[in-house]
This record gives C-alpha cells, structure tokens and sequence, in this order.
C-alpha cells in the first residue's frame, strides 16, 4: 500500500510540475511532502475514528445557534430550489469525523489564469476526492470583466471559487446519513430552541437582508405573496438559506427578487421618515388653505369695486338727466 501511495504521489507532483527539470531542491521538497503523507496515514491508524463519538462532536457542534444560521443554502434551478449543507457546515463535519485532511493547491499560474485543485482526503480509509479547474484571474462586475493583478485579489478570487469545490469533495468522502442527521440537528437549532422572540429574529433577518444586498421588505413580500405578518419559522428559515446563499456567492439577489422600480425607490425614501412625510403634507395643507383664503379675499374686493364703479355711474346718469330736464 506504501509503494502505489508513493507511486501515486509521484505521479501527481510530476502533473503539478513539481519534478520538472530534476533540481535537488524540488526532490527534496517532494521527499519531504512524501515524508509528510506517510506520517499522516501513520497517526491515522494509530488512533483510528471512534465513529460514535465523532457523530456526537457532530450533533453538539450543530446545537450552536450561530453555525445553525450559516449551516444550509439554497438557490434556484430549473424552477427548482436546490437546497444542501454549506461550506461552513461541510467544514465542521471533516473537522469532527476526523482524520481527513482537505483544502485545495494552486498547481500552476501562467497567462492570466490559474490550475487549481480543491480535494478531501480520508486518511483513514485512503478514500480520495479531487477537482481540478481553471480559474481566469478576473472578475465580473457591473457587466463588465476586471482582469486583476494584485496578488492578494487572486488569491481571495481563488480561495473562493476553490471552497465550493472543497465542500463538494467533503460531502463525498462523509457517508451521507451522517450529513442528513447534521441538517437535522441545524433545522432543530434554528426552529426549536430560540428564546429570542420570533418578531425580533424576523426583523434582524429584514435589516441583514437590506444592509447587505439591499433587498427591501416589500421585495420579500412579493417573493412569498404574502406579509410580513402571516411569516412563520418554515418562512424564516427559507430566509436564512437563501441568505446564506448570496453570502457564499452561490446565486443573486435577482434569482430571488424582482428588481425594484426607479419610482418604487422613490416611494421607498420617502416612506423612510413618516414624521417628516406628515409635517410636509400639514404644511401643504396649510399652504393650500392660505392660497385659498387670498383668493376669496381677492375676488371679494373686484366684487366690492365694481358694484361701487355701478353706482357711481348710476348716479352720473341722473345727473345728467337732470340736467337735460332742467
């Protein structure tokens, strides 16, 4: 078993380019890398997994409210919403089964992309998971591609788009009931045993929603045809994945909400500040009222003059008539 692990071992650092050219550096850094395996498979059947008690670290691990919130995703498919255990929770399961070792190498950067491997060993059983992709070193944002150049941005850019492929690998090596019993215990987490007010989460979960991807109330009502009000922990917890969702950059905001209107935003700010709206709308009031009144006063007066412009002339016609009498 020794020599196809070395073999294997082998074969892999001559794909990743790491015995390219023969140089007594690289052979020692493989030998060592070698040296590294053969001892994590060493401890691994030394103190092999006790599985009860790693399903136990498991379920207590899952009983804290603030992996619970970040523990499931969900995003939309096919008209479908496809929901799984994220990479938070996939993390704290290899952590707790123990004996895997996962994580993912850069193997090789040239021409403004790189080759990246995301994998998740049990040592244990010798059970293996690998995904290889290509990453460009860019970004898409605002409908336009940023080519990036600092070393940091690519990096984050590929720790990234890595973890998603880590998780994928976790959950492959972790038999599947114990991923089941893990989402179990998160949904029991977040519906059962809450002593804060169901009001006060839900309000929380409204204000993360509009502080981080600007996601208003009312865009969330038209999603559930329904308010706020009627929202029950089934709703809630609907939330919390899509949340967690967007946060993992699994999907956005418009896979799950309708865009908003320029004049909805309008109506929106305004209705921010309802003291401020009814203060406006009294002093529009009053000015109408004032407007009103000038206007009467205004009309009253022409009134006044031209019925005093009518006797005057009545009483020069008489005048005159008696004049013409006379």
């Amino acid at each position: 078993m020794s020599n196809e692990l070395e073999q294997q071992f082998q074969n892999q650092q001559i794909m990743s380019g790491n015995m390219q050219g023969g140089s007594v550096m690289q052979m020692s850094t493989a030998s060592r890398e070698m040296e590294e395996v053969k001892g994590q498979i060493f401890m691994a059947k030394q103190f092999p997994r006790n599985v009860f008690q790693a399903q136990k670290r498991i379920q207590d691990a899952c009983k804290r409210q603030t992996l619970a919130e970040s523990a499931l995703y969900s995003y939309p498919r096919g008209g479908q919403n496809v929901t799984g255990p994220s990479i938070r929770l996939a993390e704290v399961l290899a952590q707790n089964w123990g004996n895997v070792s996962f994580g993912f190498k850069e193997l090789s950067q040239s021409d403004g992309e790189s080759t990246v491997m995301a994998y998740a060993w049990d040592v244990e059983t010798n059970t293996r998971q690998e995904r290889i992709f290509q990453q460009p070193h860019s970004r898409k944002a605002h409908g336009r591609v940023q080519m990036l150049t600092d070393p940091r941005d690519i990096y984050e850019l590929i720790a990234n788009q890595s973890s998603r492929r880590v998780r994928a690998c976790i959950l492959s090596i972790i038999p599947g009931d114990i991923v089941e019993d893990a989402i179990n215990e998160c949904n029991k987490t977040l519906s059962g045993n809450n002593k804060t007010p169901f009001k006060d989460r839900m309000a929380r979960c409204l204000d993360a929603f509009k502080e981080n991807f600007d996601v208003t109330q009312e865009q969330i009502e038209q999603r559930f045809a329904y308010g706020v009000d009627e929202f029950s922990e089934k709703n809630l917890l609907e939330l919390v994945k899509i949340f967690n969702s967007l946060k993992d950059n699994m999907s956005k905001p418009t896979d799950w909400f309708e865009k908003r209107e320029a004049s909805e935003s309008v109506n929106q700010e305004k209705s921010d500040d309802p003291v401020a709206d009814e203060f406006k709308k009294s002093q529009e009031t009053k000015s109408d009222d004032a407007t009103k009144k000038t206007a009467r006063k205004t009309t009253r007066k022409a009134t006044t003059k031209s019925k005093e412009g009518v006797s005057d002339d009545t009483k020069q016609s008489t005048i005159f008539d008696e004049t013409d009498q006379g």
